[in-house]
């Protein structure tokens, strides 16, 4: 069974993210994302400075087996990326949740999170796939 901590939101192109107190949130690509594509050796990261829509294509996580797009959750800028992964793409496999995260974002409209789905409807939607 994938993991998926309670605090996070949720899309269902399985990626995760996280708000910060200060508008900015964190995203990575879920457990069950990250098994499904088995071990990855390489990460397209966004461009810091970025602006961005909610579901834009803006990243690829490439494994052994296969690539897959990444897209953004909700609208802003991207403020960060995860440059550790250039040297560690594999951080995604063991740590989808802390050290593999992808990029962080300035939300432009917190209500974007309302079409967010909750670590049980995420959950629920990865069962019936």
């Amino acid at each position: 069974m994938s993991e998926a901590p309670e605090d996070l939101y949720y899309t269902s192109s399985h990626e995760w993210l996280k708000l910060d107190d200060d508008g900015i949130a964190t995203v990575g690509i879920s457990d069950f994302a990250q098994s499904e594509l088995g071990d990855v050796v390489y990460v397209e990261l966004p461009e810091e400075g970025s602006l961005v829509n909610a579901r834009d294509e803006i990243s690829v996580v490439e494994s052994v087996k296969t690539a897959s797009d990444i897209y953004s959750p909700v609208s802003g800028e991207i403020v960060a990326v995860n440059e550790e992964l250039e040297n560690s793409p594999e951080s995604v496999n063991s740590s989808p949740y802390e050290g593999g995260w992808l990029f962080k974002i300035k939300i432009n409209n917190e209500t974007e999170l309302d079409e967010l789905l909750s670590a049980e409807e995420y959950l629920a939607s990865c069962e019936s796939a």
